[in-house]
């Protein structure tokens, strides 16, 4: 049986940000050849190099998989034709060889051109409307709605260091434990006040860990001071700030001594009966009832947030969302065009926010556990760069050195 062959491009920083040896593996692994025709390399860190190659597979349908591999390393087809559009049979369901999207920049080849997609996230499809593009999640698809299949006339646009402004290009998208924490905070700091002076909008996505280590009035100051434009946190991070404002203790733990309290075990829960005795947690803030802490901070200034709730939680407080897909869809409201966004020590909420983000959001991970930073990497959000340390500690020192 004759090899079929096609002719793929890749332009871009392809030597320093290994793509180029990633593609040329994915061939090789795919039991699969190529044939370089032309390749220019930049002559400096700034300069983009470019490569174009004939690649062969044994039958038409490893190629196909081979070709959308090479897609997500930002190759695609010098010979493209238009996109590939099917109908979905019914709501929330698509035709089998739908495209499925990644987190970086994407473009369709859509009436003889290459055409951006909005609303970019992992794990989603792409829908055509008219001349405009856009990611939906599976769930929102309708029936007939039209829907990008295959790979062959889709690209990725990579991200190189280069896109990184020079205050938080300060370190890889690593992990290490061995970096200096006080340098990598500083960076952070320097980044939080440009994004304040040019007006970003900073998500943070926080546990209940913050409050346990100490690090919530240093969060309630970041947000008293402008440096947050929303808050995503489960019911578990507001019961422990109100139980922390109110009596001192995180799960009945003095906060001053770290010694538990007598019936310290009761506080969590006398800190929702209080919220449910006004209502909610602006009408306990209007009440004068809750006069500090963070979600004090949050409501005194207008800044947005949503408690997502879980099967564990106590109560849960009347604000906390149960329904887990109005939760979801609230998220992704607050961080749609956010500039940046740090998690602090909760893991699958971090996760679910990495999964509504597009690669080129700046992305901070705070946990004491660096395999936290690694599964968020692990499922697509590459761009995070992780600091292992306490969070009460990071978030006591990030406070400082902005307040200097």
């Amino acid at each position: 049986m004759p090899a079929v062959a096609r002719r793929f491009l890749a332009e871009g920083h392809l030597i320093d940000s290994g793509i180029l040896t990633r593609m040329l593996n994915a061939i090789v692994d795919a039991g699969a050849d190529y044939r370089v025709i032309e390749f220019a390399m930049g002559k400096v860190r700034t300069d983009p190099s470019r490569v174009e190659l004939d690649v062969s597979c044994a039958d038409g349908e490893k190629l196909a998989a081979l070709t959308g591999l090479l897609v997500n390393q930002g190759c695609y087809e010098k010979e493209v034709g238009e996109a590939v559009l099917r109908a979905a049979p019914r709501d929330s369901c698509v035709p089998d060889d739908f495209y499925a999207t990644s987190n970086r920049r994407t473009q369709v080849y859509r009436e003889g051109a290459w055409r951006d997609v909005a609303d970019m996230r992992m794990d989603g499809v792409i829908v055509v409307q008219g001349r405009s593009l856009s990611c939906r999640l599976i769930r929102n698809v309708k029936a007939g709605d039209q829907v990008v299949c295959t790979s062959r006339s889709v690209r990725i646009i990579p991200l190189f260091p280069e896109h990184e402004s020079e205050e938080f290009g300060f370190m890889a998208n690593d992990v290490s434990s061995e970096r200096s924490v006080d340098v990598a905070i500083s960076r952070v700091a320097e980044e939080l006040a440009r994004q304040k002076r040019d007006g970003g909008r900073v998500a943070v996505v926080a546990g209940p860990v913050v409050i346990h280590t100490g690090g919530g009035p240093a969060l309630a100051a970041l947000i008293r001071d402008g440096y947050v434009s929303a808050l995503l946190a489960g019911n578990a991070l507001g019961v422990h700030d109100v139980e922390s404002a109110l009596f001192g203790t995180s799960l009945g733990i003095a906060l001053d001594t770290a010694r538990p309290v007598f019936e310290g075990h009761r506080n969590h829960i006398r800190a929702i009966n209080a919220i449910f005795t006004h209502g909610t947690l602006p009408a306990a803030v209007k009440a004068g009832a809750l006069t500090s802490g963070i979600m004090y901070e949050c409501i005194r200034a207008g800044i947005p947030y949503v408690l997502a709730g879980s099967l564990r939680d106590d109560g849960p407080l009347p604000d906390t969302e149960m329904d887990m897909l109005a939760a979801q869809r609230a998220y992704g409201a607050l961080v749609k065009g956010c500039s940046m966004v740090i998690m602090l020590s909760t893991m699958l909420h971090s996760i679910a926010t990495g999964n509504m983000i597009p690669a080129w959001t700046k992305t901070i991970c705070v946990d004491i556990n660096p395999a936290v930073v690694t599964k968020l990497s692990d499922r697509g959000s590459g761009q995070t760069i992780g600091i292992v340390t306490d969070v009460g500690l990071f978030l006591r020192s990030l406070a400082e050195k902005l307040q200097r």
